[in-house]
């Protein structure tokens, strides 16, 4: 017996996992693609699980919450995961990709799988087929997202993200920069560092206060219900705006890093993080910013050793695209007002490289041949993830809806903070508790994929 094919509308990283993954189980898949016939304001190409802002997947440290994830990932088989550590480039102790590379491997990888269809063209409504798996992600289209919009009785979907600028490596002064990790050994490391101090912190700031930004969207920006600023990626004029120190205690916080010149730890310290293996080029890390190219150039090439800088890409402000979750979606995950069909990635309400991946495997997983599949148990990263967009699907009837269902929501990033509260106390303080949750976190994990691996 034939499996019942599955439509896939999108090609960034969420969707690329769920037709990969389906395909791997047999699962003939439609996968929708609008590039390079329709563009984004952010992408450059039509390949698939192009990543238009940072190249870093987070940390892989299993005693972090994204390290973790990865784990369970990598448990579960993600293509996309796979092919993010084969195209791995140096970057501390986070999973750094080859963006080029990485993109260029997925889509060999789907165009050259017998069992994906792929189509070139734009989708404006919600196709009636099923199941229909929508991961358009952050730049849906606007005629798809207001489709969305009228099919769920929302008008909340969209907010606005920037990115970093991209610097060329040979165009860079690197005397007064120094390699270094924070806390690492000074010298040695996978970040460059652009030390500032107090002097050329304080100028920055005031550049960044005064410069010339790009006008807000009309009728976008001036609708307050539509405009939502995600802290996480907060355009770095606005975080100036926001106090004098509050970069020197965010993205250019010096601590842990010694500059050799000196001796001493700087004022401030800007990151460069490579964007490829053979490094030459390097992405600003924590620069997103939605000031006009020309102010860029002018206020960026102030830096220590960026008087002849050339810049690969500037950065700038796209359109986002996210669903209001604990109110649409199903305790299967599938819109509520739309049976069968199941939005996944950054689209469900989530903001990360690492999280879409996740919910795409698990979008492929509940659409997979077989009994049903459970939702991973919340003390799992990837339930913790899933618990935080659909409350509803965890709570124990009988019990009323928490303020997590009932307040506004904001998409989410995974953290500790996600997990259900380990039960008595745990000595040893916050080190001997991260450790705790761990520990059930895998244990909670291994259970439930040996349940999924047995049905049927």
């Amino acid at each position: 017996m034939t499996a019942r094919p599955v439509m896939v509308v999108g090609g960034g990283l969420a969707g690329t996992e769920v037709a990969l993954s389906l395909a791997g189980e047999n699962v003939p898949v439609m996968l929708v693609e609008m590039r390079p016939e329709t563009m984004t304001g952010a992408h450059r190409s039509g390949a698939f699980s192009e990543l238009v802002c940072s190249n870093s997947l987070k940390s892989v440290d299993p005693g972090t919450a994204h390290g973790l994830l990865k784990e369970e990932l990598e448990k579960m088989g993600s293509k996309v995961l796979e092919a993010a550590l084969e195209c791995r480039i140096p970057g501390g102790g986070a999973l750094v990709v080859d963006r080029e590379r990485f993109s260029e491997r997925l889509t060999r990888q789907v165009e050259g799988d017998s069992r994906i269809t792929v189509l070139r063209e734009r989708i404006d409504r919600i196709p009636e087929v099923r199941p229909l798996v929508l991961a358009t992600g952050p730049l849906t289209h606007p005629a798809l997202a207001r489709a969305l919009e009228e099919a769920i009785g929302s008008d909340r979907l969209s907010f606005y993200d920037a990115i970093s600028p991209v610097v060329e490596a040979s165009s860079l002064d690197f005397g007064p920069l120094f390699r270094g990790d924070r806390w690492g050994e000074p010298g040695v490391g996978d970040y460059v560092n652009v030390p500032l101090d107090r002097e050329k912190y304080e100028a920055l700031c005031a550049d960044l206060l005064t410069g010339e930004r790009v006008p807000p969207h009309e009728g976008v920006e001036d609708r307050p219900e539509v405009l939502r600023a995600f802290e996480a990626c907060q355009p770095v004029e606005s975080l100036a705006e926001s106090g004098p120190e509050t970069l020197a205690f965010g993205p250019l916080r010096p601590v842990g890093l010694v500059d050799p010149a000196t001796g001493k730890t700087p004022c401030a310290v800007l990151q460069l993080r490579a964007e490829n293996r053979e490094e030459t080029a390097y992405n600003l890390v924590g620069f997103q910013t939605k000031l006009k190219y020309s102010e860029q150039d002018r206020i960026f090439r102030k830096l220590p050793g960026f008087s002849g800088a050339v810049f690969l890409r500037y950065g700038s402000l796209h359109r986002n695209t996210f669903l209001d979750a604990p109110r649409v979606l199903g305790s299967n995950l599938s819109l509520l007002a739309r049976d069968g069909v199941y939005p996944t990635g950054q689209m469900m309400g989530v903001e990360g490289y690492t999280e879409s991946i996740a919910l795409g495997r698990l979008t492929a997983l509940l659409l997979s041949p077989g009994p049903p599949v459970s939702l991973p148990p919340p003390a799992t990263a990837l339930g913790a993830l899933v618990r935080a967009l659909v409350p509803a699907a965890y709570r124990e009837e009988g019990t009323p809806p928490g303020p997590e269902e009932t307040g506004r929501f904001s998409p989410v990033n995974l953290h500790f903070g996600l997990f259900p509260p380990l039960p008595g106390r745990v000595r040893g303080g916050k080190a001997e508790r991260r450790k705790a949750q761990v520990v059930r976190a895998r244990e909670a994990f291994d259970r439930w994929w040996e349940s999924v691996r047995r049905r049927g």
